[in-house]
């Protein structure tokens, strides 16, 4: 049981890593306002990050044209990696 939850800590591990990967491309891309974000692959990207900062976006309101929703957002993200690696013992 123990190496169960060692192995499913640290794909849950991997998993938030890759997702934080493509959290930082999105929050990048949105400082570029001539770029096409509906064109592929960016939509892709678009259709996988928007869902996670729109949770945050509903609790966190903008400071006037300030978005601080991915701040949050990477917050819990680190917290939950941290939880995660604790439990895979992952260093």
């Amino acid at each position: 049981m123990g190496t169960f939850i060692v192995q499913v800590a640290g794909a849950g591990f991997g998993f938030l890593r890759v997702y934080q990967m493509a959290l930082i491309l999105r929050v990048y891309l949105a400082w570029f306002p001539n770029m096409n974000l509906y064109s592929q692959p960016f939509y892709t990207l678009l259709l996988v990050t928007n869902p996670y900062l729109r949770l945050w976006r509903g609790l966190i309101p903008a400071v006037g044209p300030f978005d601080l929703s991915p701040v949050v957002g990477f917050l819990a993200i680190g917290f939950a990696e941290d939880v995660f690696a604790t439990l895979g013992h992952i260093a």
